[in-house]
C-alpha cells in the first residue's frame, strides 16, 4: 500500500467531509485541517461552528484535527487582488486566485511542513499523470453540472503533483448519499454560493469599508462619447451589466466599457458586446510546457460560460483565443480556460477582448 501521508483541507460542509472518508478508506494515513482564511464577513460564531462542524466529522473518522491561520495571506493575495483588480476596471475571480496562493500554496506548504504529501481537496476534477510525459493532467468530474476544473486549472505542476480530488469520479447526490450513511452532520448542508468574504454580494459596500475610500460619481457616455447621465463609480460597473444603471434610453442598454481614468462608464445595445478574439496573460499549460503552435479548443471565458469552440495562438506574454462564432461580454479580470474533450489544455487571465 501507498504510504503518501494526506492533510485533506476540511470547511465543515459535505464536501470535504466524503472526500476525508473517502481517503480514509483507501487505507491512507491522513487527517483533517480547516484554514481561517477571512475574518471581515465570517463571524467569529460562523467559523467556530465550522471547525466544530469539520471535527466532529475527523474525529469520527479517528483522524488528527489542524485549525491553520491563514487570515494574513488570505488579505495580502486575495482581498488586496480583489480590490486592486477592480480599482483597475478589472473583473476578477477570488476563487481562482484563493485555489492558486492560498488553498494548493500556502495550505500546501504547511500541510509539507507539517510531514504530510498530499492536499485532499472536496472539489470535483480529476488528476491524471501522462505516462508519456509524466506531466500531470487536469481533467472535468463524471459530474458535469458541479464540475470545478474551471476553478483549478491555475494549478501549476507541483500542485498538482500534490493534490488528490478524491470526488471526481462521482456526482454530487452520491456524495450526498455518502454522508447520510455515515451519519455526517454535515451531510444535508447547503453549498456555499458566494464569494466568502463579501457573502451579501455587495462589492463596492465591501471595498468601501476595507479600504475607507468613497469613489465619485461619473458620467455615462453612450457608444458615440455623449454624456447620457451620470453614474456612482465606474469601479461599480460589470461589462454585460443591464440592471441598476438607471437610464431611460427608451431601449435596453448595457455597460459596453469602463475608462476608469476618465471615470466613465459606455453603455451601447447588446449587439455591441460581442466579440471574436481574446488575449491572455498568465499562461498555465497542462499537457505540455509552452504553447508552440495553434491548436483548436473549446474556451470557458467565465465560470458559468459554456465552453465555445475557438482556436488559441501563440503571442507575446500569454496567448490569443480566437472564437468560431462571437461571444457575449468577454471581461477583462476573468480566467479564461481552455479543453479539449475532458482535458483542460490551459488558462489564463483575460487581458483585452475585441
Amino acid at each position: 500500500m501507498e504510504t503518501t501521508k494526506m492533510l485533506v483541507a476540511m470547511s465543515g460542509g459535505v464536501d470535504s467531509s466524503v472526500a476525508a472518508y473517502l481517503i480514509r478508506q483507501a487505507g491512507f494515513p491522513c487527517a483533517g485541517a480547516i484554514a481561517r482564511m477571512c475574518d471581515e464577513s465570517l463571524t467569529d460564531a460562523d467559523f467556530q461552528k465550522s471547525i466544530q462542524d469539520a471535527r466532529a466529522v475527523a474525529r469520527r473518522l479517528e483522524m488528527d484535527f489542524h485549525v491553520i491561520e491563514a487570515v494574513d495571506a488570505f488579505k495580502q493575495v486575495v482581498v488586496e487582488h480583489f480590490i486592486r483588480a477592480y480599482e483597475q476596471g478589472l473583473t476578477p475571480n477570488p476563487c481562482v486566485q484563493c485555489n492558486r496562493h492560498i488553498k494548493f500554496s500556502f495550505l500546501l506548504d504547511k500541510a509539507l511542513a507539517l510531514g504530510y504529501d498530499t492536499i485532499v481537496t472536496g472539489h470535483y476534477a480529476k488528476i491524471r499523470q501522462d505516462a508519456a510525459t509524466g506531466r500531470y493532467l487536469l481533467c472535468k468530474a463524471a459530474d458535469d453540472a458541479k464540475d470545478q476544473s474551471y476553478f483549478l486549472a491555475c494549478l501549476n505542476q507541483h500542485q498538482l503533483g500534490h493534490a488528490r480530488f478524491p470526488l471526481g469520479e462521482f456526482t454530487k447526490d452520491q456524495i450526498r448519499k455518502i454522508a447520510e450513511e455515515q451519519g455526517f452532520l454535515t451531510a444535508k448542508k447547503k453549498d456555499s454560493q458566494d464569494i466568502c468574504f463579501i457573502p451579501d454580494g455587495d462589492y463596492m459596500a465591501f471595498i468601501r469599508r476595507y479600504t475607507g475610500k468613497d469613489f465619485d460619481g461619473g458620467n455615462f457616455l453612450d457608444l458615440q462619447g455623449n454624456v447620457i447621465g451620470k453614474h456612482a463609480g465606474a469601479m461599480g460597473y460589470t461589462l454585460g451589466q443591464r440592471k441598476g444603471l438607471g437610464l431611460a434610453m427608451g431601449a435596453p442598454v448595457y455597460v459596453c466599457g469602463k475608462d476608469m481614468a476618465a471615470n466613465t462608464v459606455t453603455v451601447g445595445p447588446e449587439e455591441a458586446l460581442y466579440t471574436t478574439t481574446l488575449l491572455a496573460k498568465d499562461a498555465n499549460w497542462f499537457p505540455f510546457p509552452v504553447l508552440a503552435e495553434p491548436m483548436h479548443v473549446e474556451a470557458k471565458a467565465r465560470s458559468r460560460h459554456i465552453p465555445q469552440p475557438a482556436t488559441v495562438y501563440p503571442a507575446e506574454d500569454g496567448f490569443r483565443v480566437v472564437f468560431d462564432t462571437p461571444q457575449r461580454a468577454v471581461t477583462p479580470g476573468q480566467t479564461v480556460v481552455l479543453y479539449q474533450g475532458d482535458m483542460v489544455v490551459g488558462s489564463g487571465t483575460i487581458t483585452e477582448a475585441y
